[in-house]
């Protein structure tokens, strides 16, 4: 490992989670001061902590329950606690790729692939590549004064940011065991957000290498590994692979799949998973679809990459739970609208039309 890398690995493992501090801390209207005093703490410390100097996930148990404690007694949002472990694990994520780069060995146990991940925390790992707010983060409003210019987002150099993809490319190159595949998948579908022509061209690449293979019934790990994979081209501008993907799982226990997927991906399950399979082995009964219908009609926007697969689950939930919009004025209205923005659906493929308007019609029939 180059020394010049360790010797800073201790400012990673503390950016992202800093960072939910500080707006934690600007959203309860506290300045670093009064923080410091409130915990007993020097303002040094405080800066440290934000700044990810010092980071939280380095804290006793006991200290960090104090200090979220602490932020919630003096008015940060009730959420605060939930979205910094969240960051915490994901300052691991971030501190373990950048350190290793894309060279040497791939740690074992990996953090990546600790459990199943959630759109919550890959909007956190994600943020400082993307400079998008993480949408669990919008109450976090500040209300103390600015010093001066401070940045919106947690930021990494170019150098880090090029050493982090280089990572996932490692791992997506070298993880191809049995015991490897969640890692190896979650791997993939972060690649998507890389903006290198490297990570585009081995993208396409992995693509065009499992295209040709026939998905068999109940092969849950080639399932989500085509999904990842073209969902993250999907990301780089390529749509065409992933309508490629959704035409080829429609029906059968591979569609029942994804509505489990994306009912555990939304916080529909709220128990973590260690691997994959619980998408074949669960009965979709066990959840019932109102949060994950309202994250899908957010999604529904022309621009957006992963459109078709949005439209297609949308699609899926409505036909599997009649009552879904009948019993739900709200999100009903909301469907309705989202559905006219796409107009005709004349850039959507022919499938994805079919579907528009099949699930317009469920609208004005749940209307009635």
């Amino acid at each position: 490992m180059p020394t010049s890398t360790s010797g800073r690995s201790s400012r990673y493992r503390g950016t992202v989670s800093g960072f939910v501090l500080k707006l934690a801390r600007q959203t309860a209207a506290l300045t670093q001061e009064r923080l410091a005093e409130a915990v007993g703490a020097d303002v040094t410390t405080v800066q440290a902590w934000e700044s990810g100097r010092r980071p939280l996930s380095a804290l006793q148990t006991g200290d960090l329950l104090r200090l979220r404690n602490c932020l919630l007694r003096l008015g940060a949002p009730s959420s605060t606690g939930r979205h910094l472990r969240e960051a915490i694990e994901v300052d691991v994520v971030l501190s373990l790729a950048i350190e290793h780069g894309g060279v040497g060995a791939i740690p074992d146990p990996h953090p990546l692939a600790a459990a199943v991940h959630r759109h919550s925390l890959i909007n956190l790992l994600t943020w400082p590549f993307t400079g998008v707010t993480p949408g669990q983060l919008d109450g976090f409003v500040s209300r103390v004064p600015r010093r001066g210019p401070e940045p919106l987002w947690p930021t990494f150099c170019p150098d880090e940011q090029k050493r982090f993809f280089d990572h996932l490319l490692a791992v997506a190159d070298r993880c191809v065991g049995p015991d490897q595949r969640l890692l190896r998948r979650q791997a993939v579908y972060l690649l998507g957000f890389g903006k290198s022509a490297a990570v585009k061209t081995w993208l396409h690449d992995e693509w065009t290498r499992t295209s040709g293979r026939k998905i068999e019934d109940g092969d849950v790990a080639e399932l989500l590994a085509k999904r990842s994979a073209s969902i993250a081209l999907a990301v780089t501008g390529d749509a065409e692979t992933l309508c490629s993907f959704v035409r080829s799982t429609s029906g059968g226990w591979a569609e029942t799949a994804n509505l489990n997927y994306w009912a555990y991906w939304t916080g529909e399950l709220v128990d973590d998973q260690a691997d994959d399979r619980f998408v074949a082995e669960l009965d979709p009964r066990c959840w019932g679809g109102q949060r994950l219908g309202w994250h899908l009609v957010h999604r529904l926007g022309p621009e957006t990459p992963q459109l078709t697969l949005n439209l297609d689950t949308l699609h899926s939930l409505v036909v599997s739970r009649p009552s879904l919009l009948s019993e739900r004025p709200r999100l009903r209205c909301r469907t309705a609208a989202a559905l006219e923005r796409l107009g005709s659906g004349s850039e959507l493929p022919g499938y994805s039309r079919d579907q528009l308007a099949g699930l317009r019609y469920a609208v004005r029939l749940a209307g009635r």
